[in-house]
């Protein structure tokens, strides 16, 4: 295996165009693979470790993030004509591959795992038929982000010897030449009237021009050139200066320039005033996709609009619950003004909000014992959001540890803007980001070394975002919420996801203009009028993807309520968690499944 590997990098075509018989060559070892063995499971494996090295060989900066640096100095184009073409071919041949597998034949766990693949692959498939590439970016999703992370020399790419710094220069030379493509694909987008709305365009103009210094040693890439490890040579560290002096200012410098002036000169003139994807092409029917792909369901849009409706009444009931606990004599809006506009409520120094989440998560800590089985011995470091994106980065967010360890997960604290942390919301973001959500989740299922890479490293925003939520609930039953304010932060938190069924779906079937979905949102949250105008922008950018967090909520409180129902005294929450996290990230309705097979041998195994 490695050494396929190993020649699909020195190809300069994959990376620029692999030679035609080497790839049939290729296919022709990837369709062996289901019948190399009469054992179905072995067949299976197989066949996903194959798909897996092949899908990092096509996205070979996704390797660094998951600790394998094999591929350190290569750079995809996936913009290309001949990406999409490849894509299409890997997506197909393995669908053919893995329904030639026998599923009746395959134990437990290889079910799980055909069943996601089957999935992932039919859902890639589907996908294929929306032009995605006219819509390479946007302020929340972007590659130059990604690249601006990874040249910071403070990511997952290393900058620990002198080849190191050649490979990302070799790198970024690939990275350079996607910016032609770039401008081409969202050409294309204005001719076939498949373009960003026009405020997330300006969005994207700002962030473009933080990359335009005149001083190159003032670049996000320079940094690494400022922090050389000791045994790099005086003549080594000449040689690197030099080389990437040069490709800054004469490559790639110029190409965020020409980037930055053809959006400003041209594609501003072509943007949408339409918010939501009922204005593109095909738009409703690319949203219900999208939809169907961040929840892991077949839920039609329309129901998930009406879904969200009850949430925020039910919610909100709630909400105004806490009002009258805490003694406040005006009605919940006055209250959602009175919590956001007390300084009270807020720190004024950074140093202090990032104590005060430490001091959080000790408290967490305490009490996680009593709910889990298993409890992850790998840490985690609290730190700011960097400068670089603080300012369209949201409030929290956790970014996984290295595989072996060596890097800690990180639990990320945005402090640009202290009015936007307050501080009865900040136990719910703990619970979500960390213990016992994204970090405890991500870290248990790191750990499974057993199961396939592909799933290991597959990600579900439904049930990962969905246990994130879900979390945060679970803190009143772990008695963290005895302060009503924090209870208040608890149910924010929920209204915002309860709010975004509701505008998401808004925007891209209702026909919602962002000026209504902002007035909404506001009049149901505590919300700051920017918090909100980012959240609306964030939901037409990343259309059906805040969809996911309430949607995978409520499947598991759905399925914690069964199991409690059909048990009875023999259920244990403790088991119960074991059971929803215990084979990693899975869609949805394999939770379903798995959860009903979990019930059914519980049962069976009282009788026995």
């Amino acid at each position: 295996m490695k050494k396929s590997i190993m020649t699909l990098i020195l190809c300069s075509g994959l990376l620029a165009g692999c030679d035609t018989g080497y790839q049939l060559a290729q296919q022709v070892n990837s369709q062996s693979l289901a019948n190399q063995s009469s054992d179905q499971n072995i067949n299976l494996a197989n066949l996903m470790a194959q798909l897996f090295e092949e899908r990092l060989v096509l996205n070979p900066i996704e390797a660094v993030f998951i600790d394998d640096f094999r591929f350190n100095g290569a750079f995809v184009d996936n913009l290309t004509d001949d990406y999409l073409k490849q894509r299409h071919d890997l997506n197909s041949r393995y669908m053919a591959l893995t329904n030639s597998i026998n599923r009746d034949q395959l134990n437990r766990q290889s079910q799980l795992s055909y069943d996601s693949l089957r999935y992932d692959l039919a859902m890639a498939l589907q996908g294929e038929t929306y032009p995605e590439h006219y819509l390479p970016f946007n302020q929340f999703s972007s590659l130059m982000s990604t690249m601006a992370q990874l040249g910071s020399g403070r990511s997952a790419q290393p900058f620990k010897t002198a080849k190191n710094y050649e490979e990302f220069a070799q790198r970024l030379e690939g990275y350079v030449d996607w910016f032609s493509t770039v401008q081409t694909r969202l050409s294309q987008g204005m001719s076939n009237q498949v373009v960003l709305p026009r405020v997330l365009a300006l969005r994207v103009l700002p962030q473009i021009k933080a990359q335009l210094v005149t001083d190159v040693k003032n670049s996000i890439f320079y940094q690494p050139l400022t922090m050389f490890p000791s045994d790099i040579t005086l003549a080594q560290k000449r040689t690197i200066i030099a080389r990437y002096e040069t490709l800054l200012t004469e490559r790639l410098l110029p190409a965020y320039q020409d980037l930055y002036n053809f959006i400003n000169q041209h594609y501003l003139t072509q943007t949408r005033a339409t918010p939501g994807y009922s204005g593109l092409p095909n738009g409703r029917g690319w949203y219900q996709f999208k939809a169907n792909l961040h929840t892991t369901t077949k839920l039609p849009v329309a129901k998930i609009h009406q879904l969200g409706l009850a949430e925020v009444k039910r919610i909100s009931l709630l909400m105004n619950e806490v009002r009258q606990q805490v003694g406040f004599s005006g009605n919940l809006k006055q209250f959602f003004a009175h919590l956001s506009g007390q300084s009270q409520y807020y720190f004024n120094d950074k140093a202090q909000l990032l104590e005060g989440y430490q001091q959080l998560t000790a408290q967490v800590a305490q009490v996680t014992p009593d709910f889990f089985e298993q409890i992850p011995s790998n840490s985690y470091v609290i730190k700011a959001v960097e400068s670089f994106r603080e300012q369209n980065a949201a409030g929290a967010s956790y970014a996984a540890g290295s595989l072996d360890g060596r890097r800690s997960g990180t639990f990320y604290i945005n402090t640009y803007n202290l009015n936007a942390q307050p501080k009865w919301a900040m136990l719910s973001q703990t619970l979500h980001e960390t213990v016992p959500g994204h970090h405890l989740q991500i870290s248990i299922a790191q750990g499974l070394d057993k199961l396939p890479k592909l799933r290991r490293f597959t990600r579900y925003s439904a049930y990962s975002e969905g246990w994130a939520l879900y979390s945060e609930y679970l803190g009143g039953e772990m008695g963290l919420f005895k302060d009503p304010y924090l209870r208040f932060g608890q149910l924010s938190d929920e209204m915002l996801r309860a709010l975004r069924l509701v505008v998401d779906t808004g925007l891209h079937i209702k026909g919602w203009s962002r000026t209504q979905a902002i007035a909404y949102m506001l009049a149901n949250s505590a919300m700051t009028r920017s918090e909100v105008e980012a959240e609306v922008e964030r939901y037409m950018a990343l259309p059906g993807q805040a969809l996911s967090y309430k949607i995978g909520q409520l499947k598991i409180l759905e399925l914690r309520t069964q199991a409690q129902a059909k048990l009875g005294a023999l259920f244990d929450i403790k088991q119960f968690h074991s059971q929803i996290l215990g084979d990693g990230e899975l869609p949805l309705n394999i939770v379903e499944q798995k959860i009903n097979a979990w019930i059914s041998a519980v049962k069976q195994g009282s009788k026995s």
